[in-house]
């Protein structure tokens, strides 16, 4: 990828699982990255990584659910680089519970902070720097944004409002030279699941999925992200079952239904 030679690109939940493999592989192809999560101890060993790669990084410590943080993440990504080629909104938590289950409703607006106001902020900051630079913004959404499925009804919806959310802004900005690329994954094999929030809304520590199932690896799933914003693509759906859902939504929605709900009975334990 020559074109990211000394383009700057800002990633949140850059410290671990998507965001830090897709930082150390645009470093490695000349970035200015720009890292942003909550854990800093995290974020200076991703940031050495990324030098090591051969890039130029700066570490920011960012709660995204904060806006003002993520007003100040901008800043500094201007301050160090001198403007913005690419945001890629990738922070983001899950849950595990039904809501007949759930005893802290709290966790709902949590997660639609994190996952959905999160981009919102960030990328409200970030678009007068991408306009200049004809950028572009990457949301890393989910499968689970295009289909309901159960056990994930909060991070289902956080998902689905960041699809609609980019979905106008892409229209938004045509013309300007900004692209917008949506990105959903299925079951990658990151510590996303291990960190979920349980009923009570408290991190449950463990993964309830039986993870010997077939997941994608996260360099494969970061190679597909990578070839998408070269290409300045519009959308990015993973996996066979993933692209054929999209079709039967239309068709046949009942069969969806049935099926998400059979794939979580299976890979839940």
């Amino acid at each position: 990828m020559a074109s990211m030679q000394g383009k700057t690109v800002v990633i949140t939940g850059a410290s671990a699982g998507i965001g830090k493999e897709l930082a150390v592989v645009l470093a490695g192809r000349g970035a200015n990255v720009v890292l942003a999560a909550r854990s800093e101890e995290g974020l200076a060993q991703v940031k050495h990584q990324c030098e090591q790669a051969g890039g130029r990084a700066i570490a920011v410590g960012t709660d995204v659910a904060d806006p003002e943080a993520c007003r100040r993440l901008v800043e500094r990504a201007v301050e160090a680089f001198g403007g913005i080629d690419t945001l890629v909104n990738n922070a983001g938590i899950t849950m595990w519970s039904r809501l007949d289950e759930v005893k802290d409703l709290s966790l709902y607006e949590h997660i639609m902070r994190v996952n959905y106001l999160g981009a919102v902020y960030c990328s409200y900051h970030a678009l007068p720097h991408l306009k200049a630079r004809k950028g572009m913004l990457v949301a890393i959404s989910s499968l689970t944004g295009k289909t309901g499925v159960p056990t994930r009804s909060a991070y289902s919806a956080s998902k689905h409002a960041m699809q609609g959310f980019f979905d106008s802004v892409r229209v938004e900005l045509m013309g300007t030279g900004v692209d917008v690329l949506v990105v959903s994954p299925g079951f990658v094999a990151t510590e996303i699941r291990a960190r979920a929030v349980g009923p009570d809304g408290k991190p449950m520590q463990r993964s309830k999925r039986d993870e010997t199932l077939p997941t994608m690896d996260v360099h494969t799933c970061v190679a597909q992200i990578v070839r998408a914003m070269e290409r300045r693509d519009r959308e990015l759906v993973m996996t066979a079952q993933g692209k054929v859902g999209q079709f039967l939504k239309l068709v046949a929605p009942g069969l969806v239904d049935r099926m998400a709900r059979r794939a979580v009975q299976e890979r839940d334990s």
